[in-house]
């Protein structure tokens, strides 16, 4: 679910003091792991529960998002408890893919329990995110990349941020990650173009990190089948430097798409 103030619950004046901004990435951590959080709402529409919060922190505030692991759905398709980890681990990639896809997120307590916490980014009302999940602009490209590495069975059009300096942000990564290939995505536009530079690059160092500290990260996030899957991923698009295909006995587009 798009993290947009029109679907957040009526809720106060939210956070007060300077805010933090997801690109100052040490900063934004440091507060969502030690600060002290507020709920000020929920959005609405999400199928799990999806807290709109404030948080502080050495005189540092910002909004933020906390999912409880409470408060997920089981699904079918993904172990009961999981989801909350699953997006940290997709935070995880973003980072060593360089691009800073995924706002700042981290696994912590809360007030109903340990869950995610992820940076508020607040997208550009005056952007259209339909036209924007058609383009070919690069900041989409990327998000291309990084829903096949972590392959995203759910990046729905509300699930892009475009905060309105270019660039673009995605949210809601607690489907990625199964070991089948289940990648389900509005951003098909490039399915069998050749990679760009740019992303055999990123997919180069996600390959070298996934043999030391990535790795060792995701193993504390993901089953070892699972990160032996993300693993072999990124060793074929490698390996045929092209976007995927669409899988064959999946739907290859959410629903809705929106």
């Amino acid at each position: 679910m798009t993290q947009s103030s029109r679907d957040r619950a009526p809720a106060g004046d939210g956070p007060l003091g300077p805010s933090v901004s997801p690109r100052d990435v040490d900063a934004a951590e440091r507060l969502l792991l030690e600060g002290r959080l507020t709920v000020e709402g929920r959005l609405v529409q999400a199928s799990n529960a999806t807290l709109y919060c404030s948080i502080e922190h050495d005189g540092a505030s910002a909004a933020c998002v906390y999912k409880p692991v409470a408060g997920e759905r089981p699904l079918w398709d993904f172990p009961d408890g999981t989801l909350a980890e699953r997006e940290v681990a997709a935070y995880a990639v973003s980072k060593e893919m360089g691009w800073g896809l995924v706002p700042p997120t981290v696994h912590r307590d809360g007030p109903y329990g340990p869950g995610m916490v992820q940076l508020w980014v607040e997208p550009d009302p005056d952007i259209d995110l339909v036209t924007l999940s058609r383009s070919d602009e690069e900041p989409v490209r990327r998000m291309a990349v990084f829903d096949a590495v972590v392959n995203n069975a759910d990046r729905k059009i509300g699930h892009l941020l475009p905060p309105g300096d270019g660039h673009v942000y995605g949210c809601d990564h607690g489907v990625c990650f199964s070991v089948e290939y289940k990648l389900r995505t509005v951003l098909w536009q490039w399915r069998g173009k050749p990679l760009t530079p740019e992303a055999v690059e990123a997919l180069g160092r996600v390959e070298a990190a996934l043999r030391d500290g990535l790795g060792a990260r995701l193993a504390e996030l993901l089953t070892a089948e699972e990160v032996d899957a993300t693993r072999r991923r990124v060793q074929l698009m490698l390996k045929h430097r092209i976007h995927p295909y669409p899988p064959e006995d999946w739907p290859a587009i959410p629903w809705p798409p929106l």
